[in-house]
């Protein structure tokens, strides 16, 4: 292994739609659980606009796009079940991106701190990475259960920098979404965005530091972001 460069001192990444396509389960999970309370399913593209702000917001993005009320106490109850059902098959349809392996192998090389920073429950978050042989390369898995306030707020990524014990300005994030970007730029932090992740919006629109189409990407391009 190399000394650690002086930056970045470490790269957090985000879960969904950055390091692995898990998509299809949350649909399939979301879709079991509103049958077993009578509702219509959605198509995939519909969840994949609901995802990335915490289960809560995708129950209730989902009951809105139904166009039923529903009140905080019902929501959490429902979450509670959705939770249970993702849980059995959480990586029973979920796949890696793109360079997801190599990117991780190399900047672990390199002698730089990898961590993932989430809003998915650190449990499934836990079980993603073991299941595609990224944990052991994980110096830090924060999940959107922590304890601080989840993306778009920046409380997420500066906790894993203080538990890291560098300053966010020290690390590089990596995301896919409008939440990514605005908690990485609240968190004063340079920020990547990956193109064909989970947001309507587009990469390119999303005002990150960096745009690109493959996480092994990343390690090459660093020398790119180091004045952001």
């Amino acid at each position: 292994m190399s000394a650690a460069p002086v930056w970045p001192k470490a790269v957090l990444f985000d879960l969904d739609g950055t390091l692995v396509d898990s998509l299809p389960d949350i649909h399939a999970a979301l879709n079991e659980t509103l049958a077993s309370l009578g509702e219509p399913p959605f198509m995939l593209e519909a969840v994949g606009h609901m995802v990335g702000a915490g289960v809560q917001v995708l129950i209730g993005r989902a009951y809105e796009a139904l166009d039923k009320p529903l009140d905080v106490a019902t929501r959490d109850k429902i979450a509670e079940r959705y939770l249970a059902i993702y849980g059995a098959r959480a990586t029973e349809l979920t796949t890696l991106n793109a360079g997801a392996s190599d990117a991780v192998r190399l900047l672990d090389e390199a002698g730089i701190a990898i961590g993932v920073v989430t809003n998915k429950p650190g449990a499934e978050t836990a079980e993603i990475l073991a299941h595609f042989g990224l944990a052991d390369r994980m110096a830090i898995v924060v999940g959107g259960d922590a304890g601080p306030r989840k993306k778009p707020a920046p409380d997420l990524l500066v906790f894993a920098c203080r538990e890291l014990g560098i300053e966010p300005g020290e690390a590089l994030f990596v995301g896919d979404s409008e939440n990514d970007v605005d908690a990485a730029k609240a968190a004063g932090m340079p920020v990547v965005a990956m193109r064909g992740g989970y947001t309507a919006k587009g990469a390119d629109a999303l005002g990150a530091d960096l745009v690109l189409d493959r996480l092994d990407e990343i390690p090459h391009r660093l020398a790119e972001l180091t004045a952001a």
